[in-house]
This record gives structure tokens, sequence and C-alpha cells, in this order.
């Protein structure tokens, strides 16, 4: 481990590990809580070679490190065995629209999956396709070994999302794995096995059949398997019951009281609420849509088609699937669900046009799986792990898909079998009395989505926003052959220009941390000082590193001691690893209510690794954004 002996030493000068309550850190330091700070060797950590400064703020014992403080955090982790804690509460997702802020949420909480989910689509799809091709049976041992490799995850989906998501939101990881595992424990499933979805409704909108009572209470029974909101809401509300519940049980029986009671009381209400009300949308869904396709098909397709990806995302498809069942085993056919079976093809049509375009390595290397498995109508690992995130390819495929609903509303398609997923479900729009026009239907309506999915994105998708991983190394190498004659830093803020000695702040006053200017803001917008990739941004929103095409590290904090802020009165505008222009808005943030809260907003802005570069100040005493800051040439 490269900085094993330098955790050593600073966990040692702290104290010991057993002077420690906690350690997280920020973007250019490890922040110690210490039982007794008398305890520390302040100026032995001082005089360290990796070690910029030792301050005292806010409770917090800081030592300064510089860029590379995640690795030196992860060393001290390591070598103290203390829990590994968030850089601060990430739990606090970023604000803005409700759009963004949930996009976020559910790029963070599919992430840590995404490479075994688009796996196990894989799987489902060859798996499928090897029946079709007749090399297996679906008897066969061989295809159901391979059937549960790739379905477990999807089937058991749930306990997955519940360690993820709780943990996105603070909570404590197991506790989410349960509560996920309660939802698809095979008991209570088996109460709804041989149970059509479309029984639960039977008789009026909301009537269901009660399998159990809950003290009396009457429990709504459904499948959970493969869903997504149900789990993620359960674990957003058991990390705040938890929360509470830590903050009124004693220490000393909190270890197992805590999650005794959270599983206690969040699970019950999960079955009790959560559940019914999902069971309830669908249904009002399926009747809404049912109504639109007999008033116009054409209509109806348009809408069906274009936000069935949505309803999928939020579990709430269900309302069309009883509808679907009923009208196959009534009239020998079904309309409602052909207008969507373009939405995966227009949803792989965009993944395409991702794989075609985007100089993003790692991108590129997550769509091939993706576009294998959209193929076969296994969709999830591109709309969690690609268009969704990305937003506007996810939106470009719900157009496609929009548009083949249309023309399957027009063509009035009908599906005579609840069939396979994308290219095996082709066959159940073959009509038992022979091909007819639902076939072709069918087929024009897929094409049309795929291509109206895939040239939309390609053309309005934002694909090379973002900087491929091969450009930056070919951008270095370029650098590395021919030196950075000058660039101009401008600056990112109005306001007024003053020394960096005058930063109440020793790590970036002393010019250790880098060289540059620090500016007293006086509008709340900060704007991109460089074209480049964002290197670094903190959880709490506070700082932000830029690394330029030419390879100078600029990093810009703002304020001082505003990362115990949490991210509270911080709108960022941008991501880590985005590519962003000159000029191009960050990050917004609330001067009166930050100045409220006691810290100085004064915003250093420098270059780190300024031992390669001589820095030329600019004389200017009040600047506005776009003003030249500093100018760069390397040595």
């Amino acid at each position: 481990m490269k900085y094993e002996q330098l955790a050593k030493d600073i966990i040692a000068n702290v104290g010991g590990k057993e002077n420690v309550s906690s350690v997280v850190h920020c973007i250019t330091r490890l922040r110690f809580k210490l039982k007794d700070e008398s305890k520390a060797n302040t100026e032995v950590l001082k005089n360290m070679d990796d070690v910029v400064t030792v301050m005292k703020s806010g409770g917090q014992y800081q030592v300064v490190i510089g860029n590379h403080v995640p690795d030196v955090y992860k060393a001290v982790v390591s070598v103290g065995g203390f829990q590994n804690q968030q850089p601060v509460e990430e739990n606090e997702g970023p604000k803005g629209s409700l759009f963004n802020r949930f996009i976020d949420m559910i790029s963070s909480i599919f992430t840590p999956v995404l490479g075994v989910l688009a796996a196990s689509g894989m799987i489902k799809g060859f798996n499928a396709l090897f029946v079709s091709l007749g090399w297996l049976t679906n008897t066969s041992g061989t295809y159901q070994i391979l059937n549960a490799t790739g379905d477990a995850l999807f089937y058991f989906l749930p306990i997955f999302l519940g360690y993820t998501a709780i943990k996105k939101f603070g909570g404590t990881p197991f506790i989410g794995m349960a509560i996920g595992s309660a939802l698809v424990y095979p008991t209570l499933s088996g109460l709804t096995a041989g149970d059509p979805l479309y029984t639960l409704f039977a008789g009026t909108m909301f009537e269901s059949p009660i399998h159990i009572t809950f003290l009396g209470i009457p429990v709504i029974l459904m499948s959970y398997s493969s869903t997504v909101i149900p789990i993620i809401l359960s674990a957003f509300v058991a990390s705040k019951v938890e929360k509470w519940l830590k903050s009124v049980i004693p220490d000393v029986v909190k270890t197992f009281v805590v999650p005794l009671l959270t599983l206690l009381i969040v699970v019950p209400a999960t079955f009790l609420v959560i559940g019914p009300i999902a069971t309830w949308a669908s249904t009002l869904i399926g009747q809404g849509s049912l109504f639109l396709y007999n008033l116009s098909p054409v209509v109806a397709g348009l809408i069906l088609g274009g936000i069935w990806q949505v309803l999928v995302i939020f579990g709430l498809h269900w309302g069309l699937v009883p509808i679907a069942i009923n009208n196959v085993a009534t009239l020998g056919y079904d309309t409602i669900l052909a207008p969507i079976f373009a939405a995966s093809f227009a949803q792989t049509g965009a993944v395409l046009a991702i794989l075609i375009k985007t100089r993003n390595q790692k991108l590129k290397t997550l769509s091939y799986p993706s576009f294998i498995s959209g193929i076969f109508g296994v969709t999830e690992p591109a709309i969690y792990g690609i268009t969704l995130p990305l937003k506007k390819p996810f939106i470009m495929s719900c157009i496609g898909a929009a548009v083949g609903g249309a023309i399957a509303g027009f063509t009035e398609v009908k599906g005579y079998i609840i069939g396979g997923l994308g290219i095996f479900g082709v066959p159940s729009y073959i009509s038992p009395d022979g091909i007819d026009m639902s076939l072709w239907g069918a087929v024009i309506s897929i094409i049309a989505g795929f291509v109206v999915g895939f040239i939309l994105t390609l053309i309005f998708g934002g694909i090379n926003k973002e900087k491929a991983q091969s450009d930056k190394d070919k951008a270095s190498n370029q650098v590395a052959a021919t030196k950075l004659e000058q660039e101009v830093v401008v600056s990112p803020l109005k306001g007024e220009v003053k020394a960096l000695s005058e930063v109440k702040d020793e790590a970036f006053s002393s010019g250790a941390l880098g060289h540059g200017v620090a500016i007293e803001p006086s509008e709340g917008r900060l704007l991109a000082p460089v074209s480049g990739t964002v290197s670094a941004l903190f959880p709490t929103k506070h700082a932000i590193g830029i690394t330029t095409d030419s390879g100078a590290d600029i990093l810009i904090h703002i304020g001082m001691d505003t990362v115990q802020l949490e991210g509270k009165h911080f709108t960022v505008h941008t991501t880590q690893g985005a590519y962003v222009e000159k000029g191009q808005l960050l990050i917004e943030f609330d001067i009166a209510e930050i100045k409220k809260a006691g810290k100085p907003l004064t915003t250093p802005v420098i270059i780190t690794n300024y031992k390669d570069y001589t820095v030329n100040l600019t004389n200017k005493k009040h600047v506005i954004t776009g003003d030249s800051l500093f100018s760069l040439e390397s040595k």
C-alpha cells in the first residue's frame, strides 16, 4: 500500500487509533474527531514530508494532505481499522429540479450493480436465444441453471437495491438487505403464486383478496420480485427511522435494539402501505390506458409508448398486465401491450448511438452488454446504467418509443399471446389464422422505434460533452511532447480579488496547497475558469477541481469551513468526470444563508500542480466572471 507508512505515522501522532472517534476526508484534508486533542503531536505532523499543515477548526483536528487525500484516507482507514465512512453526508442529494435529484438518486443506487446487471441481462437473452434455436429446451437442466444464473439478480433485485439504496440515504446496508429479503420471502411470495395479477382487481377497481393480516390489519399482498420503487421508498424510510432511533436508544443496547425496532417498524409499513399504493396506482393507469385506447388507438399508442419506460422505472406498468391477460383470455387477442413493444427497441437504438459516438471508454465498454441484452428485451442495464444518467438519450428513446407506439396503434396491432421480450416477442403478433397486418405493424413499429431512438440520440443526445479517457491520454501525450506556452485562467466569480495570504486558513494562505488568488464573491454563481474535466467534486458541493486538456489542475474552494454545511445552500450543475467549457455554470450558492451560518465566503482559486508552471497573477482588485485571473506558462 503506497501510503501505508504515512497512515501509520499519522495515526500514531494523532494519539493512536484509540484516540480517534471518527475520521472523514474533504477535498484536501483528513478530518479527525479526537477524544483528546492534547494527545496529538501537532508539530511532528506538520513536519512530515507528505503533510501540508495541521489545523484545528469546528471541533475537528485537520491534517491537510492535498489532492491525494482520498488515497491517504483509504490507507488510514485500512491501517487503523476504522469504519469506512463516506466523506461527509452523501445522503444529501443534489439540489435543483426534482427530476435531476431523482436521476442522481437512481444513478447512485444502481451504479454499484451495473456490471452484474448487464451480465445477467446477457445471460437471460442468450438463454432465450438458445431455446429459440432449438439448442436447449426449457425443461433441460442446462437451461434451468442458466436461467437461475441470469434471473437471480432480477428476481432478488430488492435485496441488492436494499443494500445500495439505504447506503445512499445514510443508513446501515444490512438493514436495507433485510427489508429487501422480506419483500421476496418465499413463504409470502407463495401466497400470491397461482393468482394472476388481474385477480387482484376483481369486482371493483380497488378490490383485492386478503391473504393475511398483521395485528388484525388486512395485508394486500403482491409480488415484489424485480421491483424498484417499493424497496427504495422503504430504504429511505428505514434510514430516517434508524437515525431517529440512534438518537434516543441508550448506547449500551443500541447495537441490536436499533435494527430490531427499525425492521419491526419499516417491514410491516411496507406491506401495509407501500404495496397497496403501488397496486392501486397501477390499476388506475391500466384502466385509464384502456379508456384512452378505446377513444383513439393512435393517441393511446403515442402516449403509452412514450411513457412506458417511465412506468417501468416506478413499477407502475403492472397496471396494464392484468388487462392484457384478461383480453387474451376473453377476446383471443390484446391491443393494450402492443403499443409498448417498440420501447425496448427504442432504448436499444439509443444505446447503439451512444456506443458508436461516445469517446468515453468506460461508457463504451458498458454499452456493449447493454445493447446485447436490450435486443432480447432486457433494458434495465441500458436504462439505469447509461441513458437515464445521461438524461437526453433516455428522453430520445422515449420519443422513439412514442413513434413506434403510434404506428402500432394506427395499424391496430394485436398480440395473440403474452409472449417473450425483445426479438422473441415478435411471434406473439402472429395470428392463429396466419400472418396478418398485426405482425407487419409490430415489425414496422419496432423498426421505427429503433431508428428514431438511434437517430435522435446520435444528433441530440449530447453524448460527447464528456471527454473520453483516450482523448485525455492523447492530450497528455501531446503536452508531454510540446510544452504549454500559455493558458489563461479566468475568474469564476464576480467580486473582490484578494491575495492568498489574506485567506483565514493556513493551508491556503501559506501557498502550500497551490498558487493563485482568492475572491470575495458578490454573486453566488461559480462559472468554469477553464475548459477541462471535472476531476474532483465533493459531495458537500463546496469545492471543485478541474483538470485542463493541457494537464493543469485548478482547485476552487468556496468559502472556509463550508464543508460543515454538508451541501446546504449549494446547487451543483455538473458531475464528476464531466467535461466543462470555460464560462459554463458549475455551482450556485446562497451568499446570505452561508454568511448567516457564520462561514466566511473567501474563495481560493489555485493551481495545485504549480511547480510545473510559472503563475502570473492579475493586478485587478475587482473582477467579473470571464476576466483574466492568472496565466500559466510551462517551466
